[in-house]
């Protein structure tokens, strides 16, 4: 028989104990190892049952060990000082409050809107990298003191479990996850009912949520639920799953997420105080309805649409992570617009004006489709990749949005994620100054962490046969599963094609070679997910798993499923080699690298993500790529760079770890591992990414938002000009470009005296920007290196045919092939930059007379 109601029952706590209470529901508990250690301690047995998840054991101990634990002096001199540290790390300042103290001019606060957040696997809202990155942001905002306020959607059945079939092929199960068993609270009104947030669907429906509240250290973390009573069976399953349903499924818990969430955070703000954020930063375009919630709350203030959109843009940070068209959500335009206007949300305002800011209107782009990054990148004024490579590939990606750009001068920036190395360290690493341990101590700890990661491994691959149908009498052979004295590999991500899980493969007796060679064998873990939906990879998967099915090789290769946050703080420090075999360039990050980074693991990858920014070969080895025709032909490249991946191992990689010295130590690899512990692991630190998005993307985001949004003077001096500048634009004009020499040679030194006509289209002096863009010039006259140089309007005004004159000089400060032309770009006090509005006029033959003057 089934319940026809759940519920849970929780013991009460003696009052002694009532601080576990706040220490089980403050989510630090997640990289805070006294704290763990306190809830394990409690109840050994329970705390495994527990999965290591202190609300579940509090739900779950019994009264008799309750009343144990509170008469002991012991433990609870542990429980005091261990909640009085939680009050200190709260309530103390920390370097953003020293910040601030200095002088820094701050955002009050900033709300960051992610489709996915990994905190902890006690609170499964994440399915890959995204998720993790965010958790990851907070957590490190939290370390660090920024007023930052998450945002998220909570969703019934989390991504999803996975399991195999007994012929390899993956099973997904979606379990019920009750929010009273998570280590969640309901945000309350004072009254005590719950707070309620709503939106406007068509006919008249709406779609009602609550608002849970995860507490992430010092940043609260509000997750929306759709399962609430008032809603209609349709609109309670919109928070159902994390990437699940169709078209308009999806749309609804975007516009939940966007447009919900920004009430949700009004309302939260209201109940607690917190200050209002200045900055509203959206990871992915998933939240992209935000920007047009933030419009509608402007307008009854005398804002018009375009007014209200200046003044959002100037607090909205927008961060892209992907590398590809196809990963980016796209809907009908006709669903969308059904969704906005009368019928829907933001009556009063013209559909039109909101499919403006998604649709593809662009060569190239599909118009019918409404785009949400390119929404994204439209409501924000600034925008980010994720690294240095994927910066450059967003510019190419969206080029089209700046049509009057060069690419490299496209507006989005790159800022490279960052691991919080707190929740991704392994214990014995905490302690170890990797730049004076010993060789022998650097290799103890080494070899402790492999043999650890055997015994999960054993652990984890008995229990999925045991799912996969098998009897234990079948499986002794597992005992011999893995050598704490082999080289160990870890591959683990999700598995979309790009990310080629099953490149090894490619030569399979080669691969068996590598596994059983004689002295110096190689080992292999492997997990990872592919979507539920995608059966492509979900044959990768089940490729992988049956060769590693094989009893040839059962015992040097191993496919572990359901791949998640617990498994992964296991298999990063275990690993000696970190594999990752993407398609360059597809990998925006790919962060998993660097968990293993910190603990000292080695990296073996093609050059992509963050490796192509900070590889060096103290830390590891670069997988070459294939270009050129190779890399059209799919089966060749694939063939190529599987020989080069043979080669390093066998070669280089395996060598390396069986040399041994004096004492049997492997000291070049030991070095290795030293020079990734003291200068790669730094680089890698959230903290790093967190003080970067603060300085370079917060701070000037929040000093545009009291200029614009808080003046909506300002706003629409912005709008109007914006609008006055776009409709005179075709009438700015290069014209004649006139240079002499300052010492009549172009020799290194010397200078040119730029003077240059231009026809402004009717436009002011002071709404343009004219600059000399000089640098190094290729076979076909491209500059390439160049810098930017202004020029200043002689003459007092126009000339009789309305063209002003610009002089400045131009030098000449780089030996070798050296060109220069001129450009108009708007101007304004407002902008955030002269490329902001993708308009650029330049001379009418970028090779003619304006690129003209090479020195040697």
């Amino acid at each position: 028989m089934k319940a026809v109601r759940r519920f849970t029952v929780r013991p009460v706590l003696p009052e002694p104990l009532a601080p576990l209470h706040d220490l089980a529901h403050n989510l630090r508990w997640s990289w805070h190892p006294a704290t763990r250690q306190l809830f394990r301690d409690a109840d050994p047995a329970g705390w495994r049952t527990a999965d290591g998840d202190p609300v579940r054991l509090l739900g779950s101990v019994s009264a008799p060990r309750l009343a144990e634990l509170a008469a002991d002096p012991g433990f609870l001199d542990r429980v005091a000082d261990t909640a009085r540290d939680l009050d200190d790390y709260l309530s103390g300042p920390r370097w953003y409050q020293e910040q601030s103290g200095e002088g820094a001019s701050l955002p009050t606060a900033v709300a960051y809107f992610s489709p996915e957040f990994g905190i902890t696997a006690a609170l499964p809202q994440y399915s890959g990298g995204l998720g993790i990155l965010a958790g990851d942001h907070l957590k490190a905002a939290s370390d660090l003191g920024v007023p930052l306020i998450g945002v998220g959607l909570l969703y019934r059945h989390g991504y999803f479990r996975q399991s195999l079939s007994r012929d390899g092929w993956q099973q997904e199960h979606y379990p019920v996850l009750d929010p009273d068993e998570l280590p969640l609270t309901l945000l309350r009104e004072p009254e005590g009912t719950p707070a309620r947030i709503a939106l406007a669907l068509p006919g008249g429906r709406s779609l009602h949520a609550r608002v849970w509240q995860a507490q992430v250290g010092r940043v609260p973390l509000l997750l929306l639920d759709s399962d609430v009573e008032e809603n209609a069976p349709g609109e309670r399953d919109v928070t159902d799953r994390l990437y699940g349903g169709g078209s308009e499924h999806r749309l609804l818990q975007e516009m939940l997420l966007g447009v919900g969430g920004v009430r949700a955070v009004r309302t939260y703000c209201r109940l607690s105080g917190h200050p209002e954020p200045e900055v509203f930063h959206t990871n992915e375009g998933h939240a992209g309805f935000q920007g047009l919630e933030r419009i509608r709350e402007l307008l009854p203030y005398g804002l018009d649409f375009a007014a209200a959109l200046e003044a959002v843009r100037a607090g909205t940070v927008f961060t892209t992570h992907t590398p590809v068209p196809a990963g980016i959500d796209r809907f009908d335009s006709r669903l969308v617009a059904a969704h906005f206007g009368e019928d829907g949300e933001l009556a009063g305002v013209d559909p039109d004006r909101v499919l403006g800011l998604g649709t593809e209107s662009y060569s190239g782009g599909e118009p019918g489709l409404f785009n949400m990054a390119v929404m994204g990148l439209r409501l924000a004024q600034r925008a980010n990749g994720v690294s240095a490579l994927h910066g450059a590939v967003s510019r190419q990606m969206f080029a089209g949005l700046w049509p009057g750009l060069d690419v490299p001068e496209v507006p989005i920036t790159s800022l490279t994620n960052g691991v919080h190395a707190p929740t991704w360290l392994a214990p014995g690493v905490r302690p170890l100054d990797a730049a004076t341990a010993s060789d022998a101590e650097l290799w103890e700890l080494r070899r402790s962490l492999r043999e650890q990661l055997v015994e999960e491994v054993r652990q984890r691959l008995y229990a999925s046969w045991r799912q996969r149908g098998a009897g234990s009498t079948e499986l002794g052979w597992i005992d011999g599963v893995l050598d704490p004295g082999v080289l160990t590999i870890g591959f683990a991500r999700r598995v979309p094609a790009y990310k080629r899980l099953t490149l090894m493969l490619r030569d399979r007796d080669r691969l068996a070679r590598l596994l059983l060679h004689p002295s110096r064998p190689v080992q292999i873990v492997v997990a990872g997910k592919a979507h539920p939906a995608d059966d492509g990879g979900k044959r990768l998967v089940q490729e992988l798993v049956r060769f590693a099915d094989d009893p040839r090789v059962r015992h040097r290769i191993v496919f572990l499923p359901d791949y998640g946050m617990d498994m992964a703080r296991r298999l990063y420090p275990g690993c000696d080699v970190w594999l990752n075999n993407p398609l360059r360039p597809l990998e925006a990050c790919g962060t998993s690298g660097m968990k293993a980074a910190l603990n000292g693991c080695l990296n073996l990858s093609v050059r992509d993500g963050w490796w192509d920014e900070w590889y060096e070969p103290d830390f590891g080895w670069v997988i070459p790529t294939a270009d050129g025709s190779a890399a059209r032909d799919e089966d060749r490249r694939d063939e190529l760079e599987a020989t080069a991946l043979y080669a390093l191992v066998e070669e280089r990689v395996a060598p390396l770890f069986y040399d041994r010295g004096a004492g049997g130590l492997p000291g070049r690899w030991i070095d290795m591992v030293r020079r990734t512990l003291t200068a790669l692991a730094p680089k890698v630190l959230a903290d790093r990414m967190v003080r970067e998005y603060v300085d370079r993307l917060y701070a000037p985001a929040a000093r545009s938002h009291r200029t614009l949004a808080l003046d909506v003077g300002a706003a629409r001096e912005l709008a109007a000009w914006k609008a006055r500048v776009r409709a005179a634009w075709p009438g700015v004009c290069v014209g004649h470009v006139e240079a002499g020499t300052a010492e009549g040679t172009a020799e290194l030194g010397s200078t040119l005296a730029l003077r240059v006509r231009i026809d402004l289209g009717g436009l002011r002096s002071e709404d343009v920007e004219v600059q000399a863009v000089a640098g190094r010039v290729d076979a076909d006259d491209t500059l390439a290196d160049a810098q930017a140089f202004p020029l200043k309007p002689v003459g007092g005004g126009p000339d009789p045919s309305g063209c002003w004159t610009y002089e400045g000089p131009l030098a000449l400060d780089r030996t070798g092939p050296f060109g220069y032309t001129v450009r108009v770009l708007p101007a304004h006090r407002l902008l955030s930059c002269g490329t902001d509005m993708g308009l650029v006029a330049l001379p009418a033959e970028a090779t003619g007379e304006g690129a003209g003057v090479l020195m040697r």
